[in-house]
C-alpha cells in the first residue's frame, strides 16, 4: 500500500469536496480516488469520511487524521525540494578522502578556492596513505594516486597524472659520491617510501634508453609520507624518489640534489572516486569538476618549476 498517496487522495478529496473534483486535480479515475480512501480507512480500521450521494464531511477521526497528514505531506515535500535542490545547488558537508602528499600540496589550497565559488560547501577531509571503501566508510569522493585502479564498481575520473624524481641532500653526495646510471644505486643507502600505490622494492626508472628496473632490498630507512621522507633525504640519511610536488621546494632552496635527472620513476595517474554518476549531488558534481580544471594546472606549473630548475644546473 502507498499510504503517502492515499494521504494525498484523501486530503485532496477533502479539499475538493468529491471524490469527482479530486479525480480531476490528481488525474486519476473516481473508481480509484475512493479505493485509495477506503483502503487508509481499512489500513486505520476507522472512518474518516461521512459519505452521502450529495455530499461528504469528515468524522472527528477524519479531522484529526486530516491535520497530520497535512503536517506529514508538508515535511515530505520539504524533504524532496531539499533533495531536490542538493541536485543542483552545491551545498552542505562534502566528506572527502585523498592521500596524503596530494592532499596537503594541492587539495586543502583548491578547497579554498572552490568555497570562494561556493561558500554553502564544507569539507571533513582525510589524509591517509591507502584505498578506501568509499561506501563502507562514508565518503562523498576519494583522491587516489595509482598505475591503474582495480574494478571496483565505482565512478573514476583522472583528474592529472605525476611522477617521482629521486634526491638526496649536497652533505650525502658529498660524503658518498654522486651515482651515474641507475645501477649505481646498488651502492648507496636507499630509502623507501610505502604505500599501497607503488612497489616498495621495485623501482622502474624512465630514462634515456628507456626504461630500467632496480631492484632496492633492505633499505636502511623507509616512511610512509612524502614530506617525512624529504626531511630524512635532508637530513644526508641516504637518496629516495619524491612525488615533483614534494621535492621541488628542496629542489629550488638548495637542500636536495636531483639524483639522476635524466631518470623519472613512479609514473601514476591521479583519480577521483565517487560512487555514482547518476543524480549525482551538486557538490560532488562541482568539485570533481573544479579538481579536473584546477589540478592538472598545479602539477604542470610544478613540473615546470623543475625543468627551470634542470636548465640553471645544466647552464
Amino acid at each position: 500500500m502507498d499510504i503517502l498517496f492515499n494521504m494525498r487522495a484523501f486530503v485532496c478529496v477533502v479539499e475538493t469536496g468529491s471524490f469527482t473534483a479530486a479525480a480531476q486535480r490528481m488525474d486519476l479515475t473516481t473508481s480509484y480516488v475512493s479505493r485509495a480512501v477506503a483502503t487508509l480507512e481499512t489500513h486505520l480500521r476507522t472512518r474518516l469520511l461521512h459519505r452521502t450521494t450529495r455530499r461528504i464531511a469528515l468524522t472527528e477521526a477524519g479531522q484529526r487524521y486530516l491535520l497530520r497528514c497535512g503536517q506529514i505531506l508538508a515535511y515530505v515535500e520539504e524533504a524532496e525540494a531539499e533533495a531536490s535542490d542538493a541536485h543542483a545547488s552545491p551545498a552542505g558537508s562534502l566528506k572527502l578522502h585523498s592521500m596524503t602528499g596530494i592532499g596537503q600540496h594541492y587539495l586543502i589550497k583548491a578547497i579554498a578556492e572552490y568555497r570562494d565559488k561556493y561558500p554553502d560547501v564544507s569539507f571533513d577531509l582525510t589524509l591517509a596513505n591507502r584505498s578506501t571503501d568509499i561506501l563502507d566508510e562514508g565518503y562523498d569522493i576519494s583522491v587516489v594516486i595509482a598505475q591503474e585502479l582495480p574494478d571496483s564498481g565505482f565512478i573514476s575520473q583522472k583528474i592529472g597524472s605525476t611522477f617521482s624524481v629521486l634526491c638526496a641532500s649536497p652533505g650525502y653526495i658529498a660524503k658518498h659520491g654522486l651515482p651515474h646510471q641507475p645501477a649505481d644505486l646498488h651502492q648507496h643507502h636507499c630509502l623507501r617510501l610505502v604505500n599501497t600505490v607503488m612497489s616498495l622494492d621495485k623501482w622502474l626508472f624512465a630514462g634515456p634508453d628507456g626504461e630500467e628496473l632496480l631492484t632496492i632490498n633492505q633499505p636502511i630507512f623507509q616512511v610512509n609520507t612524502a614530506d617525512a621522507m624529504t626531511e630524512a633525504l635532508k637530513a644526508g640519511i641516504g637518496i629516495g624518489a619524491l612525488p615533483v610536488y614534494s621535492a621541488i621546494r628542496g629542489l629550488q632552496d638548495g637542500s636536495l640534489l636531483r639524483i639522476l635527472p635524466s631518470y623519472s620513476l613512479f609514473h601514476l595517474s591521479v583519480f577521483a572516486l565517487y560512487p555514482s554518476r547518476q543524480y549525482l549531488d551538486a557538490k560532488i558534481r562541482t568539485w570533481v569538476e573544479f579538481l579536473r580544471d584546477h589540478l592538472p594546472a598545479q602539477l604542470a606549473a610544478d613540473e615546470q618549476r623543475l625543468t627551470e630548475y634542470s636548465n640553471r644546473l645544466s647552464g
